[in-house]
């Protein structure tokens, strides 16, 4: 867990690095200590007038939470290739979500998947897709729903979860503003 102040200085520095990748200079990443030294992955979710507007992490485990923080917060406003960069005047309008990843495991049983508490990551050949841990629950699916949209995000069948696909859990800190 992160203290308070440390989750508000991982938002704080996910905007701060959003306005430098908009303006185009580099951020200014603090020193990293406490929990914001943690080596773990983390999501930054981007949401304007309550839609999704990005959305971009990582699951590596070698940086601290702080860089990790700043680069996905960068790439979540520019990098997400569903949506066009985020424009800078919109930056005072978007509301901001980080999600610290714990460990990610294999899954032997798909049954044992929960939604809402686990995040799930299928992977096949080249094709990797994931989904946190509050996706399901916003949409209101179930648990079959959950590991069939998980492949289709990593560009599978359906189904891929019950003809090969590795499956994987992970559980998540959710905090924003």
């Amino acid at each position: 867990m992160l203290e308070p102040h440390e989750r508000q200085a991982l938002l704080q520095l996910a905007r701060q690095a959003i306005a430098a990748r908009l303006e185009g200079r580099p951020v200014d990443t603090p020193q990293a200590s406490g929990g914001l030294a943690q080596r773990t992955g983390a999501f930054v979710t981007i949401r304007h007038h309550d839609r999704l507007r990005g959305c971009i992490g990582s699951v590596e485990r070698a940086d601290t939470l702080v860089t990790v923080v700043a680069q996905c917060a960068g790439d979540a406003a520019t990098e997400d290739p569903r949506f066009p960069p985020l424009p800078l005047d919109v930056l005072p309008e978007v509301v901001l979500e980080i999600s610290v990843l714990g460990p990610v495991e294999p899954v032997a049983d798909p049954a044992a998947v929960e939604v809402g508490r686990h995040g799930l990551v299928v992977e096949h050949g080249a094709h990797r897709g994931l989904l946190l841990p509050q996706v399901p629950t916003e949409w209101g699916w179930d648990r079959e729903t959950f590991l069939s949209q998980t492949c289709v995000k990593a560009g599978l069948s359906a189904d891929a979860w019950q003809t090969g696909a590795r499956l994987f859990t992970f559980e998540a800190y959710v905090f924003g503003e």
